[in-house]
């Protein structure tokens, strides 16, 4: 019927409909590994916890984390398995106490490393997404982020 209206031949519909569904389903299909590595951490002492961030909106907040990986200090490699090939961006900190909270004192300074993707620099406040975002291909991809002490 849809094919009629749409001046096709039964075939050429059928034929239409099966390969818009095989583009759907192969655009869907395409999944990438990320793989995340963590060095010049002070200590093996406590977790490293690593955010994952697929837009601008709300980076760095708890409230917009995409996905997230607990890994222990010891062994500080997070991987995201199967996410989409896009741009995304990492924040990371050493939750050296163990104590699920980012450390901080006196005006806010950090008692703790923290660190996010491509070397983006926190200054009196987070980078901008823009400075922290990295490209995920089809491929996967590796990135490796230093802590930051003060």
């Amino acid at each position: 019927m849809v094919g009629v209206i749409l001046g096709m031949s039964g075939k050429t519909f059928i034929a239409s409909a099966v390969m818009a569904a095989a583009l759907f389903l192969a655009g869907n299909a395409a999944a990438a590994d990320l793989t995340i590595a963590v060095t010049a951490l002070r200590s093996t002492d406590g977790m490293v916890r690593v955010a994952l961030y697929g837009s601008r909106e709300g980076f760095p907040d708890n409230d917009h984390i995409l996905e997230d990986r607990v890994v222990p200090a010891s062994d500080p490699v997070a991987r995201f398995a199967g996410i989409a090939p896009g741009t995304y961006a990492i924040a990371v900190y050493h939750d050296e106490n163990a104590n699920d909270e980012f450390d901080q004192g006196f005006l806010g300074i950090p008692r703790e490393g923290y660190a996010f993707s491509m070397g983006a620099r926190a200054f009196f406040g987070p980078p901008d997404f823009d400075d922290a975002a990295f490209v995920v291909g089809a491929g996967g991809t590796d990135v490796t982020i230093p802590m930051t002490y003060w």
